[in-house]
């Protein structure tokens, strides 16, 4: 009997585990396949959020990434980050008025056109929010969450960008 708990444990087990997560649509995250061979895009890559995108872009390994303007010419596609806000809300404060929450806001927006003029993304903006607990006992430390959350917040924001360029793009070069 043992023998068999062990065949069903280590053999038929992981195989019906497989079987059920490939028929419910699970897959794994794929890495961003953007179809342009060059892209200008117009952020400073001394910014945190510079740095996310540019990380995003290089990391699918297909695309030249252009920052100066003078080789604008030579990019197929223009990205253009029009607007980065960050911003820290109050959500909450204790009865005796000292602030227990805060929200924090990040808003970017950008569009993506080709180097005729041809507008493939319009002005679109992305936002994304997160919630703290303050403590002011603790500043240092809320502080460098603050810091963690915002740069958790720009590399998403990134990653979703550069799939909508890939999905725009995909589209873009099949009605070509």
């Amino acid at each position: 009997m043992s023998r068999l708990k062990k065949l069903i444990c280590c053999y038929l087990l992981p195989v019906l585990i497989f079987l059920g997560l490939n028929g419910c649509g699970f897959e794994l995250k794929k890495p961003i396949e953007i179809p342009f061979k060059t892209m200008y895009a117009n952020f400073s890559d001394q910014t945190p959020f510079g740095m996310a995108l540019k990380r995003v872009i290089i990391a699918t390994g297909q695309v030249e990434l252009i920052t100066d303007p003078k080789r604008i010419d030579q990019a197929q596609v223009i990205l253009e980050i029009i607007h980065d806000q960050k911003d820290k809300i109050i959500l909450g404060r204790t009865a005796a008025g000292t602030v227990n929450a805060f929200q924090l806001r990040l808003n970017i927006s950008f569009k993506l056109r080709t180097q005729d003029g041809v507008e493939l993304i319009p002005e679109t903006e992305i936002s994304l929010f997160r919630d703290i607990s303050f403590n002011e006992t603790i500043v240092l430390s809320k502080e460098a969450e603050e810091q963690l959350l915002y740069r958790n917040m720009q590399s998403d924001i990134a990653e979703q960008m550069m799939r909508r360029v890939a999905s725009v793009g995909k589209q873009w070069i099949n009605s070509r």
